[in-house]
């Protein structure tokens, strides 16, 4: 009989919490599992005794990690993290990750096959999803992607080749923090003792990447979490197109307008009314995104940068003339 069918289903959650994370806290895992610290411990070792590597350190703060080795058990997996697994595979088609979908689909159906047969229904109907990506975004090498994250978690210095969007070139040394998928691109959030400050770098502008074995201290994030930052870096960019409008509506009737991640900033300017600035690369977004203050139907004022202005005019007389 098999190591697996002599262990009970508490010890079972035990592994699969053991799976997630690098290290746990007994107090922690009494917690997740609903029992005390006493039967965490008599719990890892029945574990140990069964020859799974799990590691600890003695002691009221002590903890508990699943050390690689021969003897690591098969990957357990609950009800909703099954589910989850399942839903993040299928939908990596829209990643911008390059070779992904075959990669996924493949994967996921071998999730299916082993899944017990209860699930199995669930995780298909997920597979049969028709996932649509951006035309358009760039795509990321995987393997960077993997060195980049590896970095992030073992708090590595890393060096490389960075080309800016205005194609300026330079030799980069940040800590990296976190990777963040925002529309389709991958970025990297990181600080740059050089520069003194945070910031963030289209993965698909890193080339010649060294991680270079020495580690840092983790610094407290800029903002919330890294999402947040990265809007945040977003809407502050200066970009070719620019356009500041002065709207007779409330900031929250603006904002309500547009999506999460618009490139610009929306500030009041009393209770009724506000100021909007946008800031993009793409004439297209730029049209779109006034087009959708003026269909408010309320009064503004307008101010563009030439490129912007341009764009505006054109298309204004294009569709009078229509």
């Amino acid at each position: 009989m098999s190591a697996r069918k002599d262990l009970p289903g508490r010890m079972l959650r035990l592994l699969a919490l053991l799976q997630s994370r690098r290290e746990w806290s007994g107090s922690e895992l009494a917690e997740r599992l609903g029992v005390t610290d006493r039967t965490v411990r008599r719990d890892v070792e029945r574990l140990r005794s069964l020859d799974y590597p799990v590691t600890g350190t003695t002691g009221s703060a002590g903890g508990y990690r699943l050390a690689s080795g021969k003897n690591v058990p098969p990957l357990v997996l609950d009800d909703d993290e099954a589910v989850a697994v399942a839903i993040g595979l299928a939908g990596a088609a829209a990643s911008g990750v390059d070779g992904i979908e075959d990669s996924s689909m493949s994967a996921l159906a071998k999730l299916e096959r082993i899944l017990p047969a209860r699930l199995r229904p669930s995780v298909a109907a997920v597979g049969a999803a028709e996932v649509v990506g951006r035309a358009d975004a760039p795509r990321v090498d995987p393997g960077l992607l993997a060195v980049l994250a590896a970095c992030c978690r073992d708090l590595e210095i890393v060096a490389f080749s960075y080309e800016s969007r205005r194609g300026d070139a330079s030799l980069r040394r940040v800590e990296p923090a976190r990777l963040v998928s925002a529309a389709g691109q991958w970025y990297l959030l990181a600080f740059d003792p050089e520069r003194d400050d945070w910031r963030t770098f289209r993965v698909d502008r890193i080339g010649e990447l060294a991680p270079t074995r020495h580690h840092f201290t983790a610094r407290s994030l800029p903002a919330v979490d890294a999402a947040a930052y990265l809007a945040e870096s977003f809407a502050g960019a200066e970009y070719r197109h620019t356009v500041r409008m002065v709207v007779q509506l409330p900031a929250e009737v603006v904002h309500g307008s547009f999506f999460r991640g618009t490139p610009g900033t929306i500030a009041p300017l009393g209770l009724e009314s506000c100021e909007v600035r946008l800031s993009v690369d793409s004439p297209a977004l730029l049209v779109q995104y006034v087009a959708a203050i003026v269909a408010l139907g309320a009064d503004y004022t307008l101010e563009a940068s030439p490129a912007a202005a341009a764009v505006l005019r054109t298309v204004g007389a294009r569709l009078a003339a229509g």
